[in-house]
């Protein structure tokens, strides 16, 4: 079955500075509960804040580092979830449940994408 990566980015502007709200993390539990049971969820986990990360570029030759917050960029890389599914539609809807889990004033958008297998 094939693997899928999902990017979640989120827009630290419209994210609660105290984090997500315990009702949150409670649909948020239950939906992984779900889709651990399910044998779909493989791996996933949230990331720490920009402003402690740092990106590191290669251009020209060259080696370059940014340290966090990226204030160029509207969103950023909140988490990820690796999801084995029989096919991208069941990906989809899985996607589809986790983004409908955050309340209204979240901006998340999720990058799906298939894991390219040997």
């Amino acid at each position: 079955m094939p693997r899928y990566l999902s990017l979640i980015h989120v827009d630290e502007r419209t994210a609660p500075a105290d984090g997500p709200s315990p009702e949150l993390m409670e649909r948020m539990g239950a939906l992984l509960d779900e889709v651990t049971k399910a044998g779909v969820m493989l791996e996933t986990q949230g990331l720490t804040p920009s402003s402690e990360g740092t990106k590191i570029t290669w251009s020209g030759g060259e080696l370059s580092y940014t340290d966090g917050p990226f204030t160029e960029t509207k969103e950023v890389i909140g988490g990820y979830a690796i999801m084995q599914c029989k096919d991208k539609a069941e990906a989809l809807e899985w996607s589809r449940r986790f983004l409908k889990v955050h309340e209204d004033y979240w901006t998340v958008t999720l990058e799906l994408r298939q894991i390219a297998e040997d």
